[in-house]
């Protein structure tokens, strides 16, 4: 339905606040050192003359191939004598302030605040140059409060973050079912609370929520609580395919490093391919890397329906990124973006004909 015009100057007011509340406590958590799997081989040459690449990602499962390419030392091996640097993040909007104050360069993150970045920058900070992953968030509730959807109705519901991919999928959702959400205080039909991945178990044991809309594996740990899933967001989609994960870099990086940016997309494309070849294997090194993160690894009946409802894949799948920026804007987050050239696959789709794959698309949204 369009926008009336004062609804148009509310949504452009809105989507022109600044990124959100985690910047203000540090841009993301700097890694610890990493085991002898990223030592550099002897005789190893630095690429682009480059010290180290900083790379960003979130302790989800959902960031399985930045999880598992790390543990494995896969990233560290493309690179060479170049030092592969972590730092991990809660959220996006966190992320996309650290790639553009250049404490990252290149990140895994999800696609709202992939675009919200790019069109706050008027489309000059940020490419999305590959795809990581797909599915992998539920909306879980408590069966003692919230039987079916029209319960939810009322209810106190929580999103990570003020305009991160999930709170926008479900502030989308919920105007889909005719309720109204203020969009920036999340009060309303339902109630958005906008709660950290690491305190939701908490506040859903407490009962001070009643469900929440939240990547894996947050929501398995929720079912582990007594939750039930709900609702897959999967269901919602065609083929059960949308973007839950991409993967930018700094346009300053990728206009001076090109060669250090195909390293890392040849390290991500080489962690899927043995992904999908050593699932199970692959399972317990990203629980590796979690707990060499966190401190904490997540116990079998967290981790299995958790990693199941992962799928990970080369495919940015860009046709889903554009739907998903309607949804930001019909939710009230986000003026309708102009995300043209939002996409540079060319570095990627040279690596997949390199390795014998198809290439992919963007959809319309690249640079050419």
């Amino acid at each position: 339905m369009p926008a009336t015009p004062s609804l148009r100057r509310t949504l452009a007011v809105i989507a022109a606040l600044p990124l959100l509340t985690l910047a203000a406590c540090g841009y993301g958590s700097e890694a610890k050192d990493d085991s002898s799997r990223q030592q550099v081989a002897a005789g190893a040459k630095k690429v682009d003359g480059l010290d180290s690449v900083k790379i960003g990602y979130f302790g989800n499962l959902t960031h399985a191939t930045a999880l598992v390419g790390r543990e494995q030392g896969i990233f560290q091996k493309e690179l060479g004598a170049t030092k592969a640097r972590y730092a991990t993040f809660n959220a996006g909007p966190s992320e996309i302030e650290a790639l553009n104050a250049g404490s990252i360069d290149i990140g895994w993150i999800g696609p709202s605040p992939a675009i919200n970045g790019y069109t706050k920058s008027g489309g000059k900070n940020l490419k999305i140059i590959g795809g990581s992953a797909s599915g992998g968030v539920k909306l879980v509730v408590n069966p003692k409060k919230i039987t079916s959807l029209k319960d939810v109705e009322g209810k106190r519901i929580a999103t990570p973050q003020l305009g991160n991919t999930q709170d926008v999928a479900f502030l989308n959702w919920a105007a889909g079912r005719g309720w109204k959400v203020d969009p920036q205080s999340g009060r309303g039909d339902v109630t958005v609370v906008r709660s950290d991945n690491k305190v939701t178990p908490d506040a859903f044991r407490s009962g001070s929520i009643d469900g929440a809309w939240v990547p894996e594996p947050t929501a398995s740990k929720l079912v582990a609580e007594g939750g039930r899933v709900l609702l897959d967001e999967s269901s919602l989609w065609p083929g059960k395919k949308f973007v839950i994960t991409n993967i930018i870099v700094s346009q300053k990086f990728l206009a001076r490093h090109p060669k250090a940016v195909e390293a890392v997309l040849r390290a991500s494309v080489a962690t899927n391919k043995w992904i999908a070849a050593e699932p199970d294997r692959a399972k317990a090194a990203a629980n590796r890397q979690l707990e060499a993160d966190s401190g904490k690894a997540l116990p079998a009946n967290v981790l299995d329906p958790a990693w199941k409802s992962i799928q990970i894949t080369d495919d940015p799948l860009a046709s889903t990124l554009g739907t998903e920026a309607e949804h930001a804007a019909r939710a009230g987050l986000l003026a309708e973006p102009d995300l043209k050239g939002i996409y540079d696959l060319t570095i990627l789709n040279k690596v997949l004909e390199d390795a014998g794959r198809s290439t992919v698309s963007d959809a319309g949204l690249g640079t050419s």
